[in-house]
C-alpha cells in the first residue's frame, strides 16, 4: 500500500513538473518594453532554446533615464538561466548599473539540494524553492522568495491576487489576473523594498505587464512574443 501511494505521488510530481515545462514549449522569445512616466526608455528581452529535457533562457536588458541631457540612471544586463527536467540548475548574469558592475553565479548543488550563490550582494546557499526574479517566469507569482537577477540577494515576498482587469497592449485586448507582489519585511528601505503590480494572462501563461513607482512610474510591458 505504501509503495502504491509513493508511485502515485511520484507520478503526480512528475506530471506537475512537465505541466510547467509545457507552458513554455515552443516559445522562442518574449520582448518587453521598459517605460518610465509613459515613455519607452529601453527593453528587457528573453530568448528561449529548448534542448530535450533542458531549457535555456537568455535575457538582455538595457535602458537609461536622461535628465537635461545627463544620464541619471542606467542598466545594461545579460543573463542566462538553465533548467533541466524543470529544475533550475544554473544562472549567471553580468550587469552594469550606473556603470557599477554587479554579477550573479548560481549553481544547483546536488549533495545539499540547495543553490550555491556567488553574487555581488550575497554569497552563500539558498533553498531550491526560490525563483530568479525575472518577469518571463510566472512561478514568481507562487514563490515565497526571489533571488535578485542582478546581485544574487534573496528577498522574502508575499503575492496577493487582487482581481481581474481587461488591459489593452499594442491594440490587443487581454483578460488578465492581477497580483500585488510586496516584500514580507515592510521595514526595509524603499530602494530595497519589493512593491509591484503584476498582470498575468492564463491563456498564454505570460506576465503581460509589471508596474511600480520609484523615481517615477515604471512599467515592463510585453511588446511581442512568439
Amino acid at each position: 500500500m505504501k509503495k502504491y501511494i509513493y508511485i502515485l505521488l511520484l507520478v503526480f510530481l512528475v506530471s506537475k513538473a512537465h505541466s510547467h515545462n509545457e507552458h513554455y514549449q515552443g516559445l522562442k522569445k518574449i520582448e518587453m518594453e521598459v517605460l518610465r512616466n509613459g515613455n519607452v526608455i529601453g527593453y528587457s528581452n528573453y530568448f528561449f532554446e529548448h534542448k530535450g529535457n533542458k531549457l535555456e533562457v537568455k535575457n538582455y536588458t538595457k535602458f537609461k533615464v536622461d535628465l537635461l541631457g545627463v544620464t541619471i540612471f542606467s542598466i545594461l544586463s545579460e543573463g542566462l538561466e538553465i533548467y533541466e527536467n524543470d529544475k533550475l540548475i544554473h544562472f549567471k548574469s553580468n550587469t552594469f548599473q550606473n556603470n557599477k558592475e554587479k554579477y550573479v553565479r548560481l549553481n544547483y548543488d546536488e549533495s545539499s539540494t540547495k543553490f550555491v550563490i556567488d553574487g555581488s550582494s550575497y554569497k552563500g546557499k539558498a533553498e531550491i524553492n526560490c525563483v530568479i526574479g525575472n518577469w518571463w517566469n510566472h512561478r514568481i507569482l507562487k514563490a515565497k522568495k526571489q533571488i535578485s537577477p542582478l546581485s544574487g540577494s534573496i528577498k522574502d515576498q508575499i503575492v496577493t491576487p487582487t482581481g481581474q482587469d481587461y488591459i489593452v497592449i499594442n491594440g490587443k485586448k487581454y483578460l488578465a489576473d492581477r497580483f500585488k507582489l510586496k516584500s514580507k519585511d515592510q521595514t526595509l528601505s524603499k530602494d530595497k523594498k519589493l512593491d509591484f503590480d503584476i498582470w498575468y494572462n492564463k491563456e498564454n501563461n505570460l506576465i503581460l505587464k509589471v508596474s511600480y513607482s520609484r523615481m517615477g512610474n515604471w512599467e515592463y510591458r510585453i511588446k511581442n512574443f512568439e
